[in-house]
């Protein structure tokens, strides 16, 4: 699952608003693990892209979430690989790979590097690992997003359910409608997408909790505009829950950081200075390293004059 954080002139507007970015999410103490394969290799933990392999062939990732969990690694040139990661494991975990010659799956994977710099290069590169394998749910799948980001959601939809038809009860699959759908302005069939989402995958899709988020954050605004108070707040606590639930199923994946910031705005909407503190807290335990650190810390410091201004 590549979670994709869209309405990406939102998401700018919100990096860059001084005063609004990222009540905890309740993440448990992280545990470290390595993982060690191909260089340039992504690697997905429980479906979520957490990044790529360094030269030497190794990812450094935080594992917030306790239990046992699926690592699925995938390199050019090399057939895809998963390994279960047991609930007390940590240290290095290899994961070994095997080239391949599979003329689907060196398309698919053409597709997937050319999807972020050449759209039209790369839907011909999806719809050739659909000629050689017609049942090639994630290569659907792929096209449909690079579809849908060319603006062309009829074509995205259509191979939406050529993948649904070659994989049913595809969790990703009906959330990336719901995306489509939202894109186009119809609430009703964005909602009902991401709900069957979250359902096909047993309440875990995170990217369907996002888009869920941000509908509902969307409605507030609009109530906000309209001085509609009740209406606002009532569909901001439904966005808190979204994005919430989105960030602790992400559990330290780089697509959370735009989600604190979401979650933080929305807080910050309603007024509850306390509860945005404590994301940006969470935030900080989370990402020490990230580029936003520094701003993070003066917003908390912000929050917390405005907090004591207001008592005096």
């Amino acid at each position: 699952m590549r979670i994709k954080i869209y309405f990406s002139a939102l998401a700018c507007c919100l990096v860059l608003a001084a005063t609004n970015f990222p009540q905890k999410t309740n993440l448990p103490t992280a545990r470290a693990i390595t993982v060690i394969s191909e260089p340039a290799a992504t690697v997905w933990l429980d479906d979520v892209q957490r990044g790529k392999t360094d030269e030497n062939g190794r990812l450094a990732l935080k594992l917030f979430a306790a239990g046992a969990h699926r690592i699925r690694v995938r390199a050019d040139g090399f057939k895809e690989a998963s390994q279960s990661l047991l609930a007390a494991q940590k240290g290095d975990v290899k994961i070994a790979l095997v080239k391949t010659s599979d003329a689907a799956e060196l398309a698919f994977q053409e597709a997937e590097r050319l999807a972020n710099t050449d759209r039209e290069k790369a839907v011909a590169a999806y719809r050739k690992a659909i000629g050689a394998r017609p049942k090639y749910a994630e290569a659907q799948l792929g096209l449909a997003r690079t579809l849908s980001a060319m603006n062309n959601l009829e074509g995205a939809l259509a191979a939406i359910r050529e993948a649904r038809k070659a994989r049913p009860a595809y969790a990703e699959a009906s959330a990336v409608e719901g995306r489509i759908y939202a894109a186009e302005g119809d609430e009703e069939k964005a909602i009902a997408a991401f709900k069957r989402a979250l359902a096909e995958g047993r309440g875990f899709q995170p990217e369907a909790q996002t888009g869920l988020g941000l509908l509902y954050k969307d409605k507030a605004e609009a109530f906000g505009s309209n001085g509609d108070v009740e209406s606002e707040e009532a569909n901001y606590l439904l966005a808190v829950g979204y994005f919430k639930k989105a960030i602790t199923q992400l559990a330290g994946a780089p697509d959370a950081v735009t989600l604190y910031q979401f979650l933080g705005l929305a807080y910050e909407k309603m007024k509850k200075n306390n509860e945005a503190i404590g994301v940006y807290e969470e935030f900080l335990r989370v990402f020490p390293d990230s580029s936003e650190a520094s701003a993070v810390r003066s917003f908390i410091v912000q929050l917390k004059k405005q907090m004591s201004e207001q008592e005096q």
